[in-house]
């Protein structure tokens, strides 16, 4: 039995596998989510509905999805990053909506910024992972990772201008997923690499 390889995650898929590539719906979910919640940071709206929408359904359970088809495609990194992120995305929603139905006291400011640096710690790992992966993940990542940063520092101090830069680092962030994500179908219809990704 011959095998392929994806060209984003490097995994190795079985061709009698006929099941889709689970990778570009993973990263579309992450990337789109990442730019909404961003151009509120980055102060284009307020926070709202589109972003409690996007969070919960698409950042969050969409990723959740892509991650147990990777896990049937014997991809652990995207597993492992699409589960994480996906839930990432649902608790972070609920952390803003469970004061406001009254479940818990306001979202203080050290749980926020210890949030964030736990998941910018987990992101750290993460970028280091894809120096064997492909080119676009790392775009992806190293972006993600100075997200965290910025947010970490904007929220720990307060700043607003720092939060407004960390969102226009997010929306570039969401960006690069999108193209990584786009760029797999394209490449897989087209069956042929007219979008460079590795």
């Amino acid at each position: 039995m011959t095998t392929t390889v994806d060209e984003v995650f490097k995994n190795a898929m079985k061709i009698s596998d006929t099941t889709a590539n689970p990778g570009a719906l993973g990263l579309l979910a992450f990337g789109m989510t990442t730019i909404i919640l961003n151009l509120h940071n980055a102060g284009f709206f307020g926070m709202g509905s589109v972003v409690f929408a996007m969070g919960i359904f698409f950042g969050g359970i969409a990723q959740v999805i892509a991650g147990i088809m990777e896990w049937k495609k014997g991809n652990t990194f995207g597993m492992t990053a699409f589960i994480c992120y996906g839930f990432f995305w649902i608790v972070l929603v609920f952390m803003l909506l469970m004061p406001t139905l009254g479940w818990t006291g306001a979202l203080d400011k050290v749980s926020l910024v210890s949030y964030l640096a736990l998941w910018g710690l987990f992101s750290v790992v993460m970028l280091i992972i894809t120096f064997r992966l492909s080119k676009a993940l790392q775009v992806v990542f190293g972006l993600l990772v100075l997200l965290f940063i910025l947010l970490v520092i904007g929220n720990a101090l307060g700043s607003e201008t720092i939060i407004h830069i960390a969102g226009f680092v997010g929306i570039l962030c969401g960006l690069s997923a999108m193209y990584t994500g786009l760029g797999e179908v394209m490449n897989e219809v087209y069956q042929e690499k007219i979008v460079k990704l590795g």
